[in-house]
């Protein structure tokens, strides 16, 4: 499995952000995607996802291959934590609900309503989600947030364990995983440049 993007140009609100983004991860690699605030982090992964279309550029991988871990930890609150990841390995067909239980430290949370949890443990079970959809690329946007540093090493183990099985990891991030063996991409280079009609503009009514 490889995960191969091509002179990318990714747009928000009809504006392209980014431009000429390009990278290729085999098997068992993660890259960890940094920039400024604004520079265009979540379109990126937005896009990566297939939530938007592309501006410009390719984006090639095996279909129905990756799932998207966004701000949102994409939780039913009155379902209970077991009752949510079951929702999800029922959808993609996965049986692995213990596993990933035990890998976020939820197992004694099991009968919790989603809604009762604090927010550290929300990004948990939203993390946990991950291992449930049976999916290859994990894409992930600030992973991270309301974690403990107890919990940010369980998240660590579990990209880990996920990249050993030959699965793939983008991750959006501000601070140091230490994940040594991650590539980093940083996308201040990939910034678009003003268009010429913009420029004409900004000029004419400085």
């Amino acid at each position: 499995m490889e995960m191969v993007v091509q002179d990318l140009a990714v747009a928000r609100g009809g504006v392209t952000v980014l431009e000429g983004v390009g990278f290729a991860l085999a098997s068992g690699r993660a890259l960890i995607v940094r920039g400024p605030n604004g520079v265009g982090k979540t379109t990126l992964l937005r896009t990566l996802a297939g939530l938007q279309p592309v501006a410009a550029g390719r984006i090639s991988l095996p279909p129905d291959s990756l799932t998207y871990a966004a701000h949102a930890d994409g939780l039913k609150a009155v379902l209970t934590v077991r009752e949510n990841l079951t929702f999800w390995a029922e959808i993609h067909g996965t049986g692995a609900v213990e596993g990933a239980l035990r890998a976020m430290n939820m197992a004694q949370l099991a009968d919790r309503r989603a809604a009762d949890l604090s927010a550290g443990q929300k990004r948990r079970l939203g993390l946990a989600r991950l291992l449930v959809t049976g999916r290859t690329v994990w894409l992930m946007d600030e992973p991270t947030v309301s974690l403990d540093v107890a919990s940010v090493g369980m998240f660590v183990a579990m990209v880990r364990a996920h990249l050993a099985q030959g699965g793939v990891a983008v991750i959006a991030t501000h601070i140091d995983l230490g994940l040594e063996e991650a590539e980093v991409l940083d996308l201040t280079p990939f910034k678009a440049r003003p268009s010429l009609a913009r420029d004409g503009f900004d000029e004419a009514f400085a």
